[in-house]
């Protein structure tokens, strides 16, 4: 079904994507006599294979998909609840879906994602828009395409836009906000508008919680695509580091970091990791990548999935919860009606990897960011400089919280120091090989679950966030897979279930995600 636009809404649009929605303290408004956005929202919920299928029909065309989240954008995100979740949209967008429904007419289909809108994260290079890592020191920095975006456009999917996030992935100071840039202004969650949307990929987990945007790509170091997925009432799913190129994503670790996709269902997430995970000789991680160098993640998307595996459930205070416990016991029902057998393991203990994971972040973060500024030719090539603006522009960009982490980084030693060096492989062992690994093998184990993070808490600048936790950080330190599913509600706030595995268990993890998620269906919409 088409939407039909009015002449003045065709102009509203137009101006909108002229200015490129950069969200900042006072936002771009819609004209006055713009009328609000059509309700229900006629593609709110639907899947990539729905969306497809109603293409091939000749139901629906990419313009019109893309045209209609353009204006949902201009009324939630810029009106209405003002969720600030996009960054920058895409000047192009509308030009990429017509070419996209033009190689449709002639039978030229690129893949399930042809002609599908997709959000990324400021963090990541893609022209025509900014990066900025939401970082007023990057305003009007255009960069070349990042791998995975170049693998995006060839899979046929059109880049929407930039979502916002936490300025510099939340790794700039302490008591910070999450979401909150000073590009981008603060995201809200679309469940309780009051309350944090977690981060660092917030705008990325709540535009497609907010049905802004069919699927996103985030990034993560430590949570930031499971957290916000999970507070959010999405999926999301953090890849082994080196099976999706980092190569042209602003970084923070190189042990750590990874991008991945953020969706409402296990089988949108899987299409997307399809398209983007691959070898990249300019990420040296992603050569250790076993196996074939594409590998279809749909064909693990098994409704009986859990029959015969064995679940360990790690024993954590998140559990203990009231709400929280009460969806846990549900879930571990679940579970083991699909015919899983379920067990009870201790949680990996963070004390052996915390203080080592701050000390390789340090050290990593000042090496990999002065390599990106240079490479990418940025307006500043130090941390020392980006200190500077910093300091230089207090009132927009120093407002709720400093720069402590950047500080530290900019006099951290180089990756040849000593202290580097064993803080690196304390940190990956402890998580890793004598954390998960052991469990995994100790039980005989398909896979750990957990609570991903507790529910959503106020947003409370300039206090900071107040974290309820996570189950998240061991895979993250180790450099292995996490997916948060859905797991249902307390006092209107969703919890997510994070299933982790070993390295490149990402094939196996779906499988088990996805028939929990088929038969618990715990995702509800927003309330907008």
């Amino acid at each position: 079904m088409r939407n039909a636009l009015s002449p003045t809404r065709l102009l509203f649009l137009s101006a909108v994507l002229a200015t490129a929605l950069v969200g900042c303290a006072s936002p771009v408004r819609a004209a006055d006599d713009a009328p609000p956005a059509a309700a229900p929202f006629p593609y709110a919920e639907a899947e990539i294979s729905d969306l497809q299928a109603r293409m091939a029909a000749g139901e629906l065309d990419s313009g019109t998909l893309t045209r209609a989240y353009l204006e949902r954008v201009a009324a939630l995100d810029r009106e209405g609840p003002r969720l600030r979740a996009v960054i920058e949209l895409n000047p192009n967008a509308l030009k990429e879906a017509a070419q996209r429904d033009e190689e449709r007419r002639r039978g030229h289909l690129r893949g399930p994602l042809h002609g599908i809108p997709v959000l990324l994260k400021d963090n990541i290079n893609a022209l025509p828009m900014s990066t900025t890592a939401g970082s007023l020191a990057l305003a009007g920095f255009r960069p070349g395409d990042a791998f995975l975006v170049t693998r995006l456009r060839a899979a046929g999917a059109v880049i929407l836009g930039k979502s916002n996030l936490s300025e510099w992935a939340n790794y700039r100071g302490l008591g910070s906000t999450s979401g909150w840039s000073a590009r981008g202004g603060q995201t809200r969650n679309p469940y309780r508008l009051s309350h944090s949307p977690c981060g660092s990929s917030s705008g990325s987990a709540v535009a497609v919680a907010a049905n802004l945007v069919t699927v996103s790509v985030g990034t993560e170091t430590d949570g930031s695509i499971v957290c916000p997925a999970a507070v959010n009432g999405v999926v999301g799913l953090k890849p082994t580091v080196g099976l999706v190129s980092r190569d042209g994503i602003i970084p923070i670790s190189f042990s750590q970091d990874t991008a991945g996709p953020i969706a409402r269902t296990v089988s949108d997430a899987a299409a997307v990791l399809t398209a983007i995970a691959g070898r990249d000789a300019a990420d040296p991680a992603t050569a250790a990548m076993p196996g074939r160098a594409v590998y279809d993640y749909t064909a693990r998307l098994n409704p009986n999935g859990l029959r015969g595996a064995r679940i360990g459930v790690m024993d954590n205070p998140l559990s203990q919860r009231p709400g929280i416990g009460a969806l846990m016991q549900h879930a571990v029902e679940t579970l083991r009606r699909a015919g899983a057998t379920v067990v009870t393991v201790p949680a990996p203990d963070e004390s052996g990897w915390s203080d080592a994971e701050q000390i390789v972040l340090r050290h990593e973060f000042k090496a990999g960011m002065e390599r990106y500024l240079r490479q990418w030719k940025a307006p500043w090539r130090t941390l020392p400089q980006l200190v500077a603006f910093n300091e230089k522009h207090t009132a927009q960009e120093l407002p709720l919280f400093g720069q402590e982490l950047l500080v530290a980084s900019a006099h951290a030693g180089s990756l040849g120091d000593p202290v580097y060096i064993q803080a690196r492989s304390q940190a990956r062992r402890m998580a890793g090989e004598q954390g998960i690994d052991v469990l995994l093998r100790a039980y005989q184990l398909d896979a750990l679950v957990a609570p991903t993070t507790g529910t959503a808490w106020p947003i409370n600048s300039p206090g900071g966030d107040a974290f309820p936790g996570g189950n998240y950080s061991a895979a993250a330190v180790a450099g292995y897979p996490s997916l948060s599913v859905p797991m249902g509600h307390v006092d209107g706030l969703p919890v997510g279930l994070l299933f982790v595995g070993t390295a490149w268990a990402e094939p196996r993890l779906i499988e088990l995600a996805y028939a929990y998620e088929q038969r618990t269906m715990a995702r509800r919409p927003p309330p907008l």
